[in-house]
């Protein structure tokens, strides 16, 4: 088997990030020119996000454990006191005793409030989480096995590879990339829509990770990457570091 054929073998490997620098670069060099390996880690990369997604686990409940725990430091009771005649000695101190504990059980159902809050706010928030990914997988699916999907690969300048696919009839367009260097803290991957020129806004691209760009392919004539501060920015603010046509 020649180096040729046996990089043509490679692609499940380098989906799944699985190579090392020697075999990566030269695979990465391989795939900017070979549409067939292109297209299997297309399909390689929507699968193996489908899978990572595949099962929704919801947040452990940590409501009760946090009741619990705090019921050793509430006074479930007041002090019993024996009646007597007069002034009652101690009644001061039972009166203080009733107003401690009435401030316990407050703060005790103040925390557990704030506690069942937090806690379904994090439930929402994964419940999100998981229906923006798997709107991103069906549609990246979409993409990939449209009759009239396109496939373009290229280098990004600094390092990795970027490859975008698009399908005219859907008009949309998804994205993947591998093997880009970490950005400093405050800096970000942002994905561009070239509309003859002027850049459109198209979504923050995470790391090496695939996702489909926001908003529709209109009559853009491809695809950017440049380097922009945390939260994107409404204009380029850098040279490209990878433009793909649309042909």
């Amino acid at each position: 088997m020649n180096a040729t054929a046996d990089l043509h073998t490679l692609t499940g490997a380098y989906a799944a990030h699985a190579l090392d620098d020697a075999e990566r670069t030269a695979f990465e060099g391989h795939l900017a020119h070979c549409p067939s390996c292109a297209q299997e880690v297309a399909e390689f990369a929507a699968t193996l996000a489908r899978l990572g997604t595949a099962e929704a686990v919801a947040p452990p409940p940590r409501l009760k454990a946090r009741v619990m725990t705090a019921l050793p430091t509430a006074r479930q009771d007041t002090p019993r006191v024996t009646p007597a005649s007069g002034p009652r000695p101690g009644g001061r101190l039972a009166r203080r005793w009733q107003g401690f504990a009435l401030a316990s059980c407050l703060a005790v159902a103040v925390g557990t409030g704030a506690v069942a809050v937090q806690q379904h706010r994090e439930t929402e928030r994964a419940k999100t989480e998981a229906a923006e990914a798997r709107r991103q997988q069906t549609t990246l699916t979409a993409l990939l096995t449209a009759p009239d999907a396109h496939l373009a690969t290229g280098p990004v300048s600094g390092g990795g590879t970027g490859t975008t696919v698009w399908s005219p009839a859907l008009g949309r367009a998804g994205f993947w990339a591998s093997g880009l260097p970490a950005l400093p803290d405050g800096r970000v991957y942002q994905l561009w829509f070239d509309d003859a020129g002027t850049m459109r806004p198209a979504g923050l691209l995470p790391s090496d990770s695939a996702m489909v760009l926001a908003g529709p392919v209109n009559a853009a004539s491809g695809v950017g990457v440049t380097e922009e501060p945390a939260g994107g920015s409404p204009h380029p603010t850098g040279s490209p570091l990878l433009v793909l046509p649309f042909t």
